[in-house]
């Protein structure tokens, strides 16, 4: 019975693995402004991100002012002008706001229930771009007016059962983690051989992080070929891949504790076999 217990226990670690990393993920990650920031903020440096933010930037002031016969000289200018910005330190500080403020309306979404979509207002980045342009002298630059362009980052059908699935999530983001560690330990310390309990505890982790990367690049999968015809595949990409690179650092991590605990293990039963 110690030795079937243990091994349940073992089955059940390897599945808790990639459901705790998700908790985890969603309650520190996602659910802390600073660290979505964080995540979000090297893509300012990502070309096909740039690409969408200059294009869609460059269409929304496209017409704004009224410069007559040399409107086509001045719409040029701003998209040259969008293009030298996005690889300045001030671009860098109006994507990291706009992504707060983005962050800030899934939250809201999460606890009123308002709205339908996660956006991404490029207002900073455009106040900066105006600023620019004004400061290098160009003329009629001094009348682009305020503009609010936002940018779908996410879209949901169904909010009720998102707010109580990200709830669930958070309340088990610590308590799931620590639950997969008791259980692991408590498998070894039933086992009639411990050692033998050590290696399959390893491999045990070691498979729960292969259904965590699995998962990860499966959902990556479903969730580009759901996106819109029109939807710039290498900019979804890009920011799917900087939100889940916590998922696949943990899944790294923990295959390559659960293989050193089973390595270790067998090693341990070897030497002492050597005479």
């Amino acid at each position: 019975m110690r030795t079937y217990l243990s091994a349940a226990l073992i089955v059940l670690v390897a599945l808790l693995v990639p459901a705790s990393a998700v908790a985890y993920w969603a309650d520190r990650e996602l659910g802390n402004a600073d660290r979505y920031t964080a995540a979000m903020s090297p893509l300012a440096s990502d070309p096909a991100v740039q690409e969408v933010v200059v294009t869609q930037t460059g269409r929304a002031l496209a017409g704004q002012i009224d410069a007559g016969p040399f409107q086509g000289g001045v719409d040029a200018l701003i998209g040259e002008a969008l293009r030298s910005f996005a690889g300045t330190p001030a671009y860098r500080t109006a994507w990291d706001a706009a992504n707060r403020a983005a962050h800030a309306s899934f939250l809201r979404a999460l606890t009123t229930g308002d709205g339908d979509a996660v956006t991404l207002d490029l207002a900073p980045v455009i106040a900066q771009v105006k600023g620019e342009l004004v400061a290098d002298g160009v003329p009629f630059a001094d009348r682009i007016p305020e503009t609010h362009l936002s940018v779908k980052v996410m879209e949901y059908e169904n909010l009720g059962a998102l707010r109580k699935a990200f709830r669930m999530l958070q309340i088990a983001g610590v308590w799931l983690p620590v639950l997969t560690v008791v259980l692991a330990v408590t498998a070894v310390a039933v086992a009639l051989h411990r050692r033998r309990a050590v290696i399959a505890t390893g491999i045990g982790l070691a498979v729960g992080a292969l259904l965590l990367w699995i998962a990860t690049a499966l959902c990556r999968r479903l969730t580009l070929d759901d996106l819109p015809d029109d939807t710039d595949r290498a900019a979804a990409a890009a920011v799917y891949d900087a939100l889940t690179t916590f998922l696949r650092t943990t899944a790294w991590v923990v295959l390559a504790i659960g293989l050193a605990a089973a390595l270790s293990a067998w090693l341990a039963g070897r030497l002492r076999r050597t005479p």
